[in-house]
């Protein structure tokens, strides 16, 4: 079974799940906007665990991390229930879906300049860069879609799309704190002739970051090939 193949199926069977929330949130007079609204909400609510995390906490306390996690993941479900609740509302529209991807871009810069904010507030400032890189990444994956489609090209598939960021930065973020509260924050792995150590209790939450920051880029790049090709096959069919 392909990527996207799997990725729809799971994303199926969650629809399956969250249905009956869905409509819910219909019959209480939510609307798809509203709903993404709420998504954009609870993200600007990361940051703001994120940067108080950051104003208040010292270095290597990372139950802040883990709270955020939580949120992160909480807020991912608004992203899938939007447009499930304009499916099942009746409720699409064009504007909708525009609003929609204008939030989506917002809520993930917003998560991410809260994770900066933290990282570098705590002195993690090569993971930072990691973070802003991953940030970068994640923005061209949307933007190559986006850019290709206005001009005629379908371009999907790749690894880190916005499901796969929000899952896992969240299950990262949620695996630290715990990791945190069992081992605390001064656990370091330190290998034989390396004069610094090479894991630390933060690096469940780093790690993933910096594999973002490159599979992002990568999936962006795929996109662009992708798209450079499908372009010059439509050309080529009306000579």
């Amino acid at each position: 079974m392909s990527m996207d193949k799997l990725r729809d199926a799971l994303q199926q069977g969650i629809y399956q799940v969250i249905n009956p929330f869905v409509r819910l949130l219909i019959k209480l007079g939510f609307t798809p906007n509203a709903v993404t609204t709420t998504g954009l909400i609870l993200n600007i609510g990361v940051a703001g665990i994120f940067i108080w995390g950051g104003e208040t906490s010292n270095r290597g306390e990372l139950e802040y991390v883990g709270w955020a996690g939580a949120l992160v993941l909480f807020a991912g479900v608004f992203d899938m229930l939007d447009g499930q609740v304009a499916r099942l509302g009746n409720m699409k529209s064009t504007f909708g879906a525009m609003y929609d991807s204008v939030l989506d871009r917002y809520s993930e810069m917003i998560m991410f300049m809260g994770i900066c904010y933290y990282l570098i507030s705590h002195h993690y400032l090569l993971s930072s860069l990691f973070a802003f890189v991953a940030l970068i990444g994640s923005m061209m994956v949307s933007y190559t879609r986006a850019r290709a489609e206005g001009l005629g090209v379908e371009c999907k598939g790749g690894l880190m799309q916005r499901p796969e960021r929000i899952v896992l930065i969240g299950l990262s973020a949620i695996a630290c704190g715990i990791t945190y509260y069992f081992v605390g924050a001064d656990y370091k792995v330190y290998v034989p002739g390396v004069p610094f150590h090479v894991f630390e209790t933060m690096s469940v939450f780093t790690l993933p970051i910096t594999v973002m920051a490159v599979m992002t880029n990568v999936t962006a790049y795929h996109r662009l090939m992708d798209s450079k090709k499908a372009m010059e096959a439509k050309e080529m069919a009306t000579r």
